[in-house]
């Protein structure tokens, strides 16, 4: 398992895990992002941007240091 932050674009994974606090897990699980689901990085933003993630037909814009709260396998 690694932090999300650490994929590429165009680099395909399955989230493993999703901590930090309530609000953020509860976000991210409305938006798709949760144990078992397949992810696509399709960018990052320039220097300390956003991440462009697409998970199933939903795409969306994350912030750094929540990429950091999500754990997937490659």
């Amino acid at each position: 398992m690694s932090p999300l932050i650490d994929l590429h674009p165009g680099d395909d994974a399955t989230v493993a895990a999703v901590h930090g606090d309530l609000p953020l897990r509860q976000r991210l699980a409305a938006l798709g992002v949760r144990p078992g689901r397949a992810l696509r990085l399709m960018r990052r933003g320039a220097l300390a941007g956003p991440l462009h993630l697409r998970v199933g037909t939903t795409d969306l814009i994350l912030r750094r240091r929540h990429a950091h709260a999500i754990l997937v396998h490659r």
